[in-house]
Order: structure tokens, then sequence, then C-alpha cells
């Protein structure tokens, strides 16, 4: 018998259910059709995939081997199907598409809109995730056009082989945020030191932060106790005055939070934007960067900063 992606199907389906019942039901078979397919695919191989037991079928250490290579050639098939599906669609419907990835940035809006109105035909998506590392891999895989993304200083990204970057900002400082009656936010620049007795919050799911955090705070000789959560609980402590935490600078003022540069801006990550090879991401590239600007214009403290540091951004504000 010659292996085929049903084939395949049907042991990623008994492996993730753990079942043969379960999995029947979600391929849409009956259960003794499954036993039987599956009966002549491990013929076939001429050992056993799947142990069975009274509470239900787990892979045998050849079935993992399996598992392991059969996967990936299921995710594979998924991809291109549904990148051949988008493609009709877009040849039918005359317009063209565009499937954009970012990691969380105050850019996002400005860049959705310059491009509504520089491709007014195109399909645009938007899917936006905590882990460059995975939207990487989604544009590796067909699933994504491009990718806006940050690089943590000091935790370089593995840019997946074949794919194309344009560096947006080679260094961009990354502010801090704490309560208006903190005692540093008296002042336009924040030390290290004034925030040696405060508690930090970090999201350790955005790669590479943490260990950022870490790697500057560990280099300032301080250890202050740590919180782990996401950005929008730690903005409600920042603002309770219960922690302070890293942000972007062109985080928007608010009257109940300060936004501060770190003095010598020890924090700092690279921008990218990462394409498809082939991929024509000049007008994607421009209208990003003229949303950056806007975005670095309406945050006083980074239009200030970007003017002391000479930006080449500079060349474009105001």
């Amino acid at each position: 018998m010659e292996f085929e992606v049903r084939h395949l199907r049907v042991l990623c389906a008994i492996a993730d259910t753990g079942s043969l019942r379960r999995a029947a039901r979600l391929l849409g078979v009956s259960q003794p059709a499954l036993t039987t397919q599956l009966q002549r695919i491990e013929r076939s191989v001429g050992a056993a995939l799947f142990s069975r037991e009274r509470t239900g079928c787990r892979p045998t250490l050849l079935g993992r081997a399996v598992l392991s290579r059969a996967r990936p050639l299921v995710d594979g098939m998924s991809t291109l199907v549904e990148a051949a599906l988008a493609e009709a669609d877009a040849a039918r419907s005359g317009g063209s598409r565009l499937r954009i990835g970012s990691t969380a940035s105050r850019v996002i809006g400005g860049w959705l809109r310059r491009l509504r109105v520089r491709l007014p035909d195109a399909d645009i998506s938007l899917r936006v995730d905590v882990s460059a590392r995975e939207l990487l891999r989604t544009v590796a895989a067909g699933r994504l056009d491009v990718a806006f993304v940050h690089e943590v200083e000091g935790c370089p990204l593995t840019v997946p082989e074949g794919l194309c970057q344009r560096v947006l900002l080679e260094r961009e400082p990354q502010f801090i945020s704490l309560s208006r009656d903190h005692p540093a936010a008296a002042g336009p620049v924040v030390d290290l030191d004034d925030l040696a007795g405060d508690r930090w919050m970090v999201d350790p799911s955005v790669d590479g932060e943490w260990d950022g955090v870490r790697r500057v705070l560990g280099a300032a000789g301080l250890d202050p106790p740590v919180l782990h959560g996401d950005y929008l609980t730690a903005a409600s402590l920042v603002v309770l005055g219960e922690a302070v935490a890293p942000c972007q600078p062109t985080s928007g003022p608010r009257e109940d939070m300060a936004i501060r540069p770190l003095r010598g801006d020890p924090l700092a990550v690279r921008l990218l934007l990462v394409s498809r090879p082939g991929w024509d991401t000049a007008a994607v590239y421009e209208e990003l960067e003229a949303a950056y600007r806007e975005a670095a214009q309406r945050a006083a403290a980074y239009h200030q900063w970007l003017l002391r540091h000479r930006s080449p951004l500079v060349a474009a504000l105001p």
C-alpha cells in the first residue's frame, strides 16, 4: 500500500484524540472503517503504530517517530490548499490579497488605514501575535505575506531561510511606564537606580522580553522583584503604583500614567519587516514607515528623543 496524505491524517487524528471512536467522529467515518484503515497502515509498515488500551490509543515508539514526520506533511498540505483557495478567490474577485502579521505595536492602526487608502482593491487581513518567532514561521509557511516584528536587543531572532527582511529602525529605545505620583516621574528621564525598589512587570510570552530585561537589570547590579503577566494587566498595576513596566516609546500620553525614557537607553529593540520571497514590499514598507513617523510625532517624549539623537526619521518630522 502506498501512503497518501489521507493515511497520515488518520494517524494524526488518532494521536490527537487518543481514541479510535473520537478520531472516527472527527474524520467523519465509521469506527469499523477507521479500524480497518489503521490495520492496513500498520500491516504496510510491518509493526504497530498505536497500542490499544482500555483508556484509548497511545502511539508506540515507532508511532511517535512516524507522527513526527507525518505532521509537517499534513500541515504543509493544509497550507497549500488554503493558499490555493485564497488565490482562487482573489482571482475570481479580480482583486489582490495582503496578509499582514505583527507583534503588538502602536503603529498598526495607522499602517492599516494607510494601506487601505493605498491599496483600495486589496483584501487586507491582520494577525497580531506576541511571538515574533511564530509570525516568522507563519510567513515561511506561506500563511502570511509580510510580518512587522521586533527583535529584543541581545536576543536575536532566527529568520527562516529564504525570507526577505528590511530594517525599519535599527534601534528603538524602550521607555518605562510608571505611576504619575512615582518620584522618578518628576523628571524627563529616569535612572534605573530610581526603580531599584519597584516591582517590574514583564510579559514572558513576548520572545526575548524577559531575557532582555533580566540582562539589563543584571548589568546595572539590580535584582528587583519581577511579576509575569500581559501588558494590559501591567498597565492597571502601573497606574496603581504596584509595578513599573517597559513600554514602546510610541505609547500615547495618559493622564493616569507617566511614560519616560531610561537614561542611556539600556533597553532597545530592532524593528523588521519580513516578507515571503519574491514579494514586492515597496508599498507596504512605505506606508509602515509613514505610520511609524506619525506615531512618533504624537508621542512627545519620543519625538524629543529622536531629535536629540538625530534619527533618520527626524527629517520627515516637523
